[in-house]
């Protein structure tokens, strides 16, 4: 039988009988889409204009106010389904606007509690939505970070240029942890440029374990394209199961999420999508009925979910609760749902 108990750090402790009462720390790691966490104010050289006072979404203060409150709520509650009171170590943000925005975001109360820190670059979308992380300093520590360009390779894209893969290299739990943040092309640029954007994470991915070959990869955030599709399973090789991942491949546990429970992150016209994603390098695995935990290693996952996240009357009531559809101000969250994946090692 599992006991569940916290330490001086706030490190949420396992000790179970099937592994002689040895004695276990769990990490949270966590993604979430902002959907559009602007503030109210016009940045050069973006097309922002929908995000301010006489914009189509008539952005103001108290919406955007509202907003911060609303992800700052989410961000502090995930992970905690299993690590009350401490969350998540580390989240991948999607859809955020710019530095200013991130220093409101994690000066919330729910967020500064914890002292969480962020991590941005601004990129080059003509939108202005960046992705970023934050963490929590006690649990993980930035060695460094840089933006590495999503790059078009086809002539008539010479002058496009989209969200690049934020890259943040550190320590969690005493081991080297690079995670990877991203967020492809959409939908409606057709499924080349994802499957582009698979092929440049996985060469990515490559060159940051030739570098270090122990350094435990994360590649997360909003690919646009579910883990059936090919810019998962196959361009960046993100296998279903755990006994088919080989050395350069990694290890998607969404897949059957969406396959078998038919369940997902974002809905579309009624049918669930899984486009949030957390994927591993083999070397956060436990393979062949292993249960060495002496290094970090995998698990569980979830999709977050609490009542609040979803609309409860109308039309689309089940639907996730966004901050404005069809042209209403609803007070909501984002059209996706977070996920967590947690991790154990031995301590």
């Amino acid at each position: 039988m599992k006991k569940q108990l916290f330490v001086l750090a706030c490190v949420f402790i396992l000790s179970a009988s099937a592994f002689a009462q040895k004695k276990f720390s769990v990490y949270a790691i966590g993604f979430y889409n902002q959907e559009n966490l602007f503030d109210c104010v016009h940045d050069e050289g973006k097309n922002d204009y929908d995000f301010t006072p006489n914009g189509s979404y008539h952005w103001n203060e108290m919406k955007y106010s509202h907003k911060l409150r609303n992800m700052s709520t989410v961000l502090a509650e995930m992970g905690t389904d299993v690590l009350p009171n401490v969350g998540c170590a580390v989240i991948g943000l999607a859809e955020v606007e710019n530095d200013h925005v991130m220093h409101d975001l994690i000066s919330q109360p729910a967020l500064a509690a914890r002292g969480y820190k962020y991590v941005h670059i601004e990129g080059p979308d003509h939108r202005g939505i960046d992705c970023a992380l934050i963490y929590n300093p006690k649990l993980f520590t930035v060695r460094d970070s840089k933006l590495v360009p999503y790059v078009y390779d086809l002539p008539q894209d010479s002058t496009r240029a989209t969200r690049g893969f934020l890259t943040v290299s550190g320590t969690l739990a005493g081991e080297h942890v690079t995670v990877i943040v991203c967020h492809l092309p959409s939908r409606g640029a057709g499924s080349y440029y994802r499957e582009l954007g698979g092929k440049q994470i996985k060469a990515l991915k490559d060159s940051l374990l030739h570098q270090d070959p122990k350094v435990k990869v994360l590649v997360m955030g909003d690919m646009n394209d579910d883990p059936t599709n090919k810019s998962m399973y196959e361009c960046l090789s993100a296998k279903p199961e755990i006994s088919e991942v080989g050395p350069d491949d990694m290890y998607n546990p969404w897949y059957n999420i969406l396959v078998k429970e038919g369940t997902g992150t974002l809905q579309y016209q009624g049918k669930w999508n899984l486009f949030d994603q957390i994927i591993m390098t083999p070397n956060l695995l436990n393979k062949n009925g292993e249960k060495d935990y002496s290094e970090l290693k995998f698990w569980k996952n979830q999709i977050f979910r609490r009542d609040y996240l979803f609309q409860e009357a109308g039309k689309y009531k089940g639907n996730t609760k966004r901050t404005t559809a069809g042209g209403v101000w609803l007070d909501g969250y984002s059209d996706h749902l977070p996920v967590v994946a947690y991790f154990i090692k031995e301590r």
